[in-house]
């Protein structure tokens, strides 16, 4: 949800998708009003918008019953004059949470900090999996409890609950999982060690070799995993068991990752 837009409320008798644009603008404003000057009054908002309080008070309601803004007694400093001190509104976490922020830049800045402050690139991958380890938790549950035909799926699941909107598909011998968010795909841009450590882990995850396809950070519009498939050799078969991924190839997989191959 962002909070932009500056058009004024869409005059009565206009049909109901227009009339619903504006009324969304209008709310809009309110909340960009009180990001940029803080806890304000009915009043203060009104006057600032040139809009009546009555329609201040309208978007208001709307705004608090979607958890955006908050009322709040207003602090009164020096003597109290009489009467009830007049009700602010405030932004709650998640209203402000809605407006651009800068904490793609702030992680950005930690990484390149730990880069250069504690050992370069070895630094940035060790970070990247560590990360991927705290992680690891919910997925390998998800994972694990699966049938093995339906741990790509389970996966996507997992990865969906933590905002990556992830899907699981059939594709020529094997799967393909797809990523339709990256939570982090600008910082993952500068430092492909992020995408490269998810990929590693993937692997490990799923007891198999993956190569990653494409990345959002790398400019493509899914994050794209192909999961070969796995055969599953049956208890009384004398069949060889199917061996697991050298280091190696698993290496050379993760060194993929943001990149479209040639």
């Amino acid at each position: 949800m962002k909070y932009v837009g500056e058009a004024q409320e869409t005059p009565t008798g206009a049909p109901q998708e227009e009339l619903a644009t504006g009324e969304r603008s209008t709310r809009n404003r309110v909340a960009r009003s009180i990001l940029d000057h803080g806890p304000s009054t009915v009043a203060d908002l009104a006057g600032r918008l040139g809009l009546t309080q009555a329609a201040v008070r309208r978007h208001l309601d709307a705004l608090v019953s979607d958890d955006v803004v908050e009322p709040r007694e207003q602090r009164v400093y020096g003597a109290r004059t009489r009467g009830r001190p007049a009700k602010v509104f405030a932004l709650t976490d998640c209203g402000r949470d809605a407006f651009d922020q800068s904490y793609d830049q702030l992680a950005a800045d930690a990484l390149r900090w730990i880069a250069e402050r504690e050992g370069g690139e070895g630094a940035l991958v060790a970070f990247a999996r560590a990360r991927m380890a705290a992680q690891a938790g919910a997925y390998r549950e998800a994972v694990e409890s699966a049938a093995p035909e339906k741990r790509a799926e389970a996966l996507a699941k997992a990865l969906s609950a933590d905002g990556y909107a992830a899907t699981a598909r059939s594709a020529p011998v094997g799967e393909q999982l797809c990523q339709h968010h990256c939570p982090v795909a600008h910082v993952a841009e500068q430092f492909p060690q992020l995408c490269e450590a998810e990929t590693e882990f993937f692997s490990q995850l799923l007891g198999t070799h993956v190569q990653r396809l494409a990345t959002i950070a790398h400019g493509d519009g899914v994050c794209t995993t192909f999961i070969p498939k796995i055969s599953h050799t049956p208890k009384n078969s004398k069949a060889p068991p199917v061996s697991t991924p050298s280091k190696t190839t698993d290496n050379a997989s993760a060194r993929t990752a943001g990149r479209n191959p040639a």
